[in-house]
């Protein structure tokens, strides 16, 4: 109450000066005291004690201040909230309240923006209304457009394709347009840059669906610089492409090259690695298969960087690298059959290194199902992969006779020389 008397009287004060007539129009005192009322209610979150008063100013005296049409949308929704049955008429009421903000206040770019937002929001078989009003705010305020003028405009795009008013080319089209606005204002860091980070991944995910490969490599080709310093730029084509499967075309390796380049991490390290896996460059891929190990903190995470590269390793044919990248995943997660399940398949690779007979590189093969045996031992998630394994590999341990012949029988300890240079226990497969 105290509170209430403190604006009446600031009211008494304002209505007797001169120049707040012009402002507040020729009933200035009730204008004063309707606008402070609506604005500590409002303040309140007060909504409903706020709207008689707020009505009040925005009919008598509406150029007394850019907030009654700043604060009038939260009303007004705050009324639809509570009389849903009346949506289409305040939706309505709120188009007036913009309209009548540009009469008052201008920035007509700007407002539009709005204007396009809250109808596509609120009803999207009004959409190729509000498209119009979201393409001149674009028009209008290019660079400058607002972020929710960039998204309500894909927005609208988006449910008139769906409707059938409009073709995938549109999307396509409104996507080029919005994306130059987006990057734009991210790559000039503008006031409003985390804003169109944020609503950048909105935009992303209502344009995907619609873009195939082709599509996009041919939309990010023309704007990709190998030497930009924009790492959100190259973040966001990166997750397009990722989230397309386009992860085999030159660009997005050209772009996750460069986005490595400028913020290296231990995920970006190891995609990098898988890449050039691919692409058969297996040294580029152990380099940065390091990187990753090198930068990761967490042992679960680093335990399958090891891994990782121990398969690069074996596939380059450095097999005893391979075997100790293998060792060093086992000892970061010892609870983990993977690690063993690796160094048995490192073995059964290097089967031709091993021996100029077939009896000596068969005897790879008690060495591999050792490995195997060890990984269901210590994990018990790995025992069917294990299993099926062990079963094919014992398939091919030398016989009885290349046993006999070779003056060794079952049970007795063998050393497998060459690299591996390891003991195990003989078995023959009949």
């Amino acid at each position: 109450m105290k509170k209430i008397f403190g604006i009446l009287f600031c009211v008494l004060l304002i209505a007797n000066s001169a120049k707040s007539q012009s402002k507040y129009g020729a009933d200035s005192v009730n204008c004063v005291t309707n606008l402070s009322l609506y604005t500590e209610y409002y303040k309140q979150k007060n909504y409903d004690d706020a709207i008689k008063s707020w009505r009040w100013v925005y009919n008598n005296c509406p150029s007394a201040s850019s907030n009654i049409f700043k604060r009038g949308p939260k009303l007004i929704k705050h009324l639809m909230k509570k009389n849903p049955e009346n949506k289409q008429a305040y939706i309505d009421t709120l188009m007036i309240i913009f309209d009548k903000r540009i009469q008052y206040f201008g920035k007509q770019g700007y407002v539009l923006g709005l204007k396009g937002y809250e109808l596509v929001i609120l009803d999207k078989n009004r959409s190729e209304e509000a498209l119009e009003y979201l393409k001149t705010s674009i028009d209008l305020d290019g660079n400058k457009a607002s972020v929710q003028a960039i998204y309500g405009y894909m927005l609208a795009i988006v449910n008139l394709e769906k409707s059938g008013v409009k073709q995938k080319v549109d999307v396509l089209n409104a996507y080029a347009i919005v994306s130059e606005i987006i990057d734009y204002n991210i790559v000039n860091k503008t006031k409003a840059t985390k804003y169109y980070v944020q609503y950048s991944e909105k935009v992303e995910d209502l344009f995907t669906p619609y873009a195939n490969c082709d599509d996009l490599i041919s939309l990010f080709s023309d704007k990709f610089e190998p030497t930009t310093e924009d790492v959100n730029f190259l973040k966001r084509i990166t997750k397009v492409l990722d989230n397309k499967d386009c992860t085999n075309s030159d660009l997005f390796f050209n772009a996750s090259s460069r986005l490595h380049e400028l913020a290296p991490s231990a995920a970006s390290a190891s995609k990098m690695a898988k890449m050039n896996v691919s692409k058969n460059k297996y040294s580029d891929a152990i380099n940065y298969f390091k990187q990753a190990i090198e930068l990761e903190e967490q042992d679960k995470t680093k335990a399958r960087y090891y891994l990782e590269l121990a398969d690069a390793y074996r596939i380059s044919g450095s097999f005893s690298s391979a075997r100790s990248s293998a060792y060093k995943s086992a000892e970061l997660r010892p609870d983990w059959g993977e690690p063993f399940i690796s160094i048995a398949n490192i073995y059964a690779t290097s089967v031709k290194k091993c021996g100029s007979t077939d009896f000596e590189q068969a005897t790879v093969y008690w060495l591999v199902v050792d490995k195997f045996i060890k990984a269901k031992s210590i994990d018990a998630s790995v025992t069917d992969k294990a299993n099926k394994s062990i079963a094919t590999y014992s398939k091919i341990f030398p016989n009885t006779e290349m046993c006999f012949f070779n003056g060794i029988e079952s049970g007795q300890t063998y050393l497998v020389e060459c690299w591996i240079n390891e003991k195990t226990r003989v078995r023959t497969r009949d």
